[in-house]
């Protein structure tokens, strides 16, 4: 009798998701200096030994040294410790504003693109009167009228990016809309706001998470920014667009107060960037081809 054996070949499944993320280095790149940053903001406490507002005029203007690796600025606090406190503030605001424009950008555009008619037309006609305005403009606007606070700013942030979510998900709905599992559904009268959370939202989530990631580099500068302009974080909040707008005046003489905090300013935005680039050639087929 003879018994065939059938060989169990090894089968290497590979993740491709991780496939894309390992080939494109820039990407890597990206998510190792924002993990490092968060790394570091979270164990600030444990890294140095100041807080962020410790005042100590005898050290103040202290160049970089063992004692303070990144210097101390006009009344002797360690930059470096502002700058760990400081990450916390800054990507968290550019965060929160962005993904709570997201939220409710996509549920007004999923709406908006389901209903189409009057609906659609009043609310794309507000979002364009947004977004007439430049952003920037319009943020510094928003903010000086709410008061000039860090929650306001962040406010203003995200009403200024909520239009451009409502376009995209609103664009993305009026082809979801028209496929058969939407009109199965109507036709076995589930009602419509049923449809637009349980099919519609969450087939046009993932270009609203593309803009997302692109989206937080640019909210952390907005952030820093109104920081800079004195409608952001007031003194004596560990904020690096705040810190800026003080260094920038001893720059001459004392080179690393606005020098540091415009560089990790610009490592956590550049991080982001690239991290976007990396999720939308992973989620979207069209930019990888």
């Amino acid at each position: 009798m003879q018994v065939e054996i059938n060989p169990v070949l090894p089968t290497n499944k590979v993740n491709p998701v991780w496939y894309k993320i390992k080939n494109n280095p820039m990407t890597v790149a990206g998510a190792g200096i924002l993990l490092f940053i968060v790394i570091l903001s979270i164990l600030a406490p444990l890294l140095t030994p100041y807080t962020p507002s410790q005042i100590n005029i005898v050290d103040r203007f202290q160049g970089p040294s063992a004692k303070h690796w990144m210097g101390t600025d006009e009344v002797g606090r360690d930059i470096l410790t502002r700058i760990l406190y400081g990450a916390r503030l800054s990507l968290g605001v550019g965060v929160l504003a962005v993904a709570g424009a997201g939220i409710i950008g996509t549920g007004i555009g999923a709406i908006a693109g389901y209903f189409k008619g009057a609906v659609d037309q009043i609310t794309m006609r507000i979002m364009d009167m947004v977004l007439a305005f430049p952003s920037m403009i319009l943020a510094m606007a928003l903010a000086a009228a709410l008061g000039p606070n860090l929650q306001n700013a962040m406010l203003a942030i995200a009403i200024v990016k909520i239009p451009v979510y409502v376009r995209l998900a609103r664009g993305e709905t009026l082809s979801v809309r028209e496929k058969l599992y939407v009109k199965a559904a109507q036709t076995f009268g589930i009602k419509p706001w049923r449809i637009i959370f349980r099919h519609i939202i969450p087939n046009v989530v993932s270009p609203v998470i593309i803009q997302i990631t692109l989206d937080v580099g640019d909210a952390i500068l907005l952030v820093a920014t109104l920081g800079f302009l004195g409608l952001g974080a007031q003194p004596p909040t560990p904020e690096w667009g705040a810190m800026i707008s003080v260094g920038w005046k001893y720059l001459i003489d004392y080179w690393w107060y606005p020098t540091f905090p415009g560089l990790a300013l610009f490592l956590a935005s550049g991080a982001f960037n690239l991290i976007g680039d990396g999720v939308r050639d992973i989620l979207d087929p069209k930019a990888s081809r």
